[in-house]
């Protein structure tokens, strides 16, 4: 038995839920890959998978040797195609995590020009805003607005992104358009919160005009941590919101939000592409490092 093989079938057979889709995703027989799989729980004596005629399901032991395969044939694919002078395209499974608006608003919507360039990489994409391991996740990389929390990670600085405050026009019939920041600290008007994964508590915004400077933390009788149904919330006239420029200017254009207090600023949102630190760092990864920092070029506030 090739252990590679078997390991490699296996964690097909745990991601495609079928030995028929992962003997095709291999280009294999059904057999063989069933049969591989029974080899590697005959050399580990343990039961990996229940098998029924309907579904596959994977134990206990199989799900902790699941991840110990996956992070061992990754490495493995790494030590083929990152040594310096490898002579091999990008290629192999790249796993990576993606706020949700910006995978729905910028990285999907590009992806058909990645996947041309790179067709030989395999990308399994998540979409949220929450804090991922990388590690125990089997993440091989993350993109998060913020500063980063865990200094132990590699960064590459992708974007400064310009940041404003908008309002959907019902919730400005209703509550009359505030012409100062300080006039969101009353009684009349109400803020979206955004809970940031890193603390779970809302972030409150310093505003910049001239030489005066306010820092605003308003009421919330809504608070959310996802952007999209934060972006959402603000469009259904449930209050005032920051939010970077890429997410609210098309909807700025359709009258469906309007920017508040003309001439303040804010500090831009740094956006960051974090991934663990190794002695080298995969083809397939510096490749996708290299894109995202080519897409969000025309997002950069300098």
């Amino acid at each position: 038995m090739d252990r590679f093989d078997a390991m490699q079938a296996f964690v097909r057979v745990v991601e495609s839920g079928s030995f028929t889709r992962a003997a095709q995703d291999l280009d294999l027989g059904r057999a063989t890959v069933t049969q591989l799989v029974q080899q590697l729980e005959s050399r580990l004596r343990v039961r990996l998978l229940d098998r029924t005629t309907r579904r596959v399901t994977v134990t206990v032991d199989g799900a902790a040797f699941y991840e110990r395969a996956l992070r061992l044939l990754a490495d493995l694919d790494d030590a083929e195609t990152s040594l310096p002078g490898a002579a091999t395209t990008p290629r192999g499974r790249l796993r990576v995590d993606v706020p949700s608006p910006l995978a729905r608003l910028v990285v999907v919507p590009a992806l058909p020009g990645f996947q041309e360039r790179y067709p030989d990489i395999e990308l399994v994409l998540g979409a949220s805003d929450r804090v991922v391991d990388l590690m125990g996740a089997n993440v091989d990389c993350v993109v998060r607005g913020g500063e980063l929390a865990d200094a132990s990670l590699v960064a590459r600085r992708l974007a400064r992104l310009a940041l404003g405050v908008y309002a959907a026009p019902s919730y400005l019939q209703r509550h009359g358009t505030p012409l100062h920041p300080r006039e969101l600290e009353g009684d009349v008007h109400r803020i979206v919160g955004f809970l940031w994964a890193s603390t779970g508590k809302p972030l409150d915004y310093a505003m910049r005009r001239g030489g005066e400077s306010v820092q605003v933390h308003g009421q919330q009788r809504l608070a959310v941590d996802d952007g999209n149904a934060y972006l959402a919330a603000t469009l259904a006239g449930l209050g005032v919101a920051w939010l970077p420029r890429y997410m609210a200017d098309a909807h700025v254009g359709r009258g469906e939000l309007v920017p508040l207090f003309a001439g303040w600023t804010m500090a831009p949102m740094p956006l960051s592409l974090a991934w663990r630190p190794r002695p080298y760092v995969s083809a397939r990864l510096r490749a996708f490092i290299d894109w995202m920092v080519e897409l969000m070029a025309p997002y950069d506030a300098g």
